[in-house]
């Protein structure tokens, strides 16, 4: 069986061409090592609009047409400052819209972001610890996301 998989990015890093998820989805790391025997089509790749996020509605709408089961809200949304305040409603409106699954993250946190983050205290509640969960790797692969 195929995974479809849709990943949502950050507006703020709208340049972006995906090096850094494409990447560790073709390695199964971060949050894409759930799928390590499994067959993975990526449907669709786009940004929320920016603030608040605008897009979550129409994106999810198009990839749902090209068959997405799941829905990856980038780690750019996770490690951004401030991260998006908006994660957590995104990923209720699209579980009880489409019926999707939604998971937190792609790539692994990059080193010098969970340093920052680490200082800044941002991850310290339990919501926010939940959220990195699945892109929280060993230092070791941070770096090499650096």
């Amino acid at each position: 069986m195929k995974v479809k998989v849709g990943i949502i990015i950050c507006d703020r890093y709208r340049r972006c061409a995906g090096g850094k998820c494409f990447r560790s989805l073709q390695k199964r790391e971060g949050a894409f090592a759930r799928y390590k025997d499994m067959d993975v089509e990526v449907v669709g790749y786009t940004t929320c609009d920016g603030c608040p996020g605008g897009n979550i509605e129409y994106a999810v709408d198009e990839m749902t047409g090209n068959g997405a089961t799941v829905i990856h809200l980038a780690t750019g949304l996770i490690v951004g400052y401030p991260p998006c305040l908006r994660i957590n409603h995104f990923k209720d409106y699209i579980e009880t819209k489409y019926g999707l699954e939604v998971v937190y993250g792609t790539h692994p946190i990059p080193q010098k972001y969970f340093l920052m983050h680490e200082k800044l205290g941002t991850w310290k509640s339990p919501m926010w610890q939940k959220i990195i969960q699945p892109t929280l790797v060993d230092e070791e692969l941070r770096l090499e996301y650096d």
